[in-house]
Order: structure tokens, then C-alpha cells, then sequence
């Protein structure tokens, strides 16, 4: 089988639909970048940027301002959304994709849109673009790029809420160990989950803060339909926020709760030591009184001398533990 190398640099893949909104139509590997500007209707373009080659080759696609152009080859990792009459630009957080598995690490989607394209970069393949390719190519509702935008923001939302499910099960695990197997410690399966879910939240909140600011502009410094799509995406994106808030609240109760019963168990341990420690030391000190080598010592006479020594290490662990019992330490 020959593969086919692509003319575009970084090319990952590129859509086409048609401007009589009919489906979709992805396009060869080995189209050329005059061809894709040739044709009717708009273009999703899909680009990695670990072709280095990628920014030139943006500064050569008309209508992508230079704001666009840093946006879309930013490494910045915090996202970001610019809005203006002709182009909405910015950086989305996403999770990345292994090559045979789903990960919970945190990568960026980088995106430009204008009337008649929408240009997409990343560093990692990613899980939420791959579904909205999914989803684009079996639906004919998609007409315009801020459709395609949104779509992929739709899909991320259901990607965080899958993620959601997992952690939801995995702390439901913890708190079967916890609960019913008081000896282990599982904190050391907590901290990952807890480590993603506060990690998505920070972000979760940056762009619905950015999704509420695009959404307050004015009309004539957005494009055509950008309103209702910031809003349809603004309310999906507080509700997948509030569920994200939820966990992250009972990972941290449950991390309390963890440690409450780890200081439980070490002050017992230190209890039951101090205990030791308390019935040990008078007869420490029997013993030490009787090893000295000075004379007239008691008991060094006779033979029932090691026997009454015994008898008195006895009383005296005796008189500890009637000490403690009156001072209600047992």
C-alpha cells in the first residue's frame, strides 16, 4: 500500500462543504493548497503543528489576520478567544489522544474562523476534534464554520462529560476501599483524579468567562450569528462546569476524609506506643536501680533475692496501670 504524502505542510485532513449545505466532503492527501481555495462554499482545515513549515503557510490563506495567525500557532497553554467583525480566533482546551487509548491529559485545540473557512492546529491528536470530524461528515446540518466551531465545542462537552463518568466510578472505588478496608491508604489512587478534575475546572472556568465576555459585545464587532452560537455554547458549558465543580468537591471531601481516618489510625498507633512506653518505665527503672554495681545493694544477699526483684518490677507496672486508670487514660 502507497501512502500518499501531502503538498499541504502539516495537512492532518481537510473538509469541504459545499454552499448548497449539502454533506460534507473530505478531501484527498494530496490536494494542493490553490485547489482548496478554489472551491465553493467552506473549508475545514485541519493542521499539526509539528510541522514547522505550518506558520508560513498560514500567513498565505486569505482573510487570517496576524492575531489569527499567532493563535493558531501559540503554545501558550491557557485558553483564549478573540472576537471580531470578520474572525473569531482563540485557543480550547481538549484531551489528548493516544494511538490505541483515551488519555486525561490536557492538550489545545488551536482554531481561526472566518466567513468561508475555519483553520485548526495542534500539537497532540486530540479526542473532541476527532468525534466532531465524526459528526460532520454524517450531518447535513452544518453550514457554516462557527457551525463546525461549535460542533467541536458540543463534542468536547460530551468528551468531559464521559471523563466525569470515569472519575465519578473510579472515586466510587475509593470510597468502597476506604469504607470497608480501613488499613489502606488510598491516596496515592486519589491524586490523579483529583490532579485532572482541578486542572479541567481552572480551564472549564477561563472559557466560559471568555465565552460570557465574546457574548456581551456588541453586534457590529461580531460576526453574523456568533451571538446565538456563544450562547448555545455558553450554557453547555456551565452545565458540564457545574458537574466538574461537583466531583471536584467530592474528591476533596473524600481526600479529608482519607486523611481524618490516616491521623486516626496514627494516633492510635501512638496511643498504644505511649501505653508501652508509660507500663515499661517503672520497671526501666527497677531494673536499672538493681544493675548498679554499688554495694549494699537489696536482695544481694540470700536466695530469694532475683525472685523479690520480680515481685517489685510487678508492683511496679501494677501502680502504672492504677495511675492511668485513675487519670481515665485507659
Amino acid at each position: 500500500m502507497e501512502l500518499t504524502t501531502s503538498t499541504i505542510p502539516g495537512f492532518v485532513w481537510a473538509h469541504h462543504v459545499p454552499s448548497d449545505k449539502g454533506p460534507s466532503e473530505r478531501l484527498p492527501a494530496n490536494v494542493t493548497i490553490d485547489e482548496l481555495l478554489r472551491l465553493e462554499g467552506f473549508l475545514w482545515l485541519h493542521l499539526g503543528l509539528s510541522d514547522t513549515r505550518v506558520p508560513a503557510l498560514l500567513e498565505k490563506l486569505p482573510g487570517l489576520s496576524p492575531e489569527a495567525i499567532h493563535a493558531l500557532t501559540s503554545r501558550d497553554p491557557h485558553a483564549i478567544l478573540s472576537v471580531s467583525r470578520d474572525t473569531v480566533c482563540g485557543t480550547l482546551v481538549d484531551f489528548q489522544r493516544g494511538f490505541d487509548e483515551m488519555t486525561s491529559e490536557i492538550g489545545w485545540l488551536h482554531f481561526a474562523v472566518t466567513d468561508r473557512m475555519i483553520v485548526t492546529t495542534r500539537l497532540h491528536p486530540l479526542r473532541s476534534v476527532d468525534r466532531a470530524r465524526a459528526v460532520i461528515e454524517k450531518s447535513n446540518k452544518i453550514s457554516t464554520p462557527l457551525d463546525v466551531l461549535a460542533t467541536l465545542v458540543i463534542e468536547f462537552q460530551r468528551t468531559v462529560m464521559a471523563l466525569v463518568l470515569e472519575i465519578n466510578e473510579e472515586l466510587n472505588t475509593i470510597e468502597d476501599f476506604v469504607y470497608e478496608h480501613a488499613e489502606r491508604d488510598e491516596r496515592h489512587r486519589l491524586a490523579p483524579a483529583r490532579r485532572t478534575i482541578v486542572k479541567l475546572h481552572r480551564h472549564l472556568r477561563t472559557e466560559l468567562a471568555l465565552l460570557r465576555r465574546a457574548g456581551a459585545l456588541d453586534d457590529d464587532d461580531m460576526p453574523d450569528g456568533f451571538d446565538d452560537v456563544a450562547r448555545r455554547l455558553t450554557d453547555r458549558i456551565e452545565t458540564v462546569e457545574r458537574d466538574v465543580f461537583s466531583l471536584q468537591e467530592r474528591a476533596r471531601l473524600l481526600h479529608e476524609d482519607i486523611d481524618s481516618r490516616a491521623s486516626s489510625e496514627t494516633n492510635r498507633h501512638l496511643y498504644i506506643l505511649s501505653l508501652f512506653t508509660a507500663f515499661l518505665m517503672p520497671p526501666t527503672l527497677v531494673t536499672g536501680f538493681f544493675g548498679r554495681n554499688t554495694g549494699n545493694l537489696p536482695f544481694s544477699e540470700g536466695v530469694a533475692g532475683t525472685l523479690n526483684a520480680g515481685l517489685l518490677i510487678a508492683l511496679s507496672i501494677g501502680l502504672a496501670w492504677y495511675a492511668l486508670k485513675r487519670a481515665r487514660i485507659l
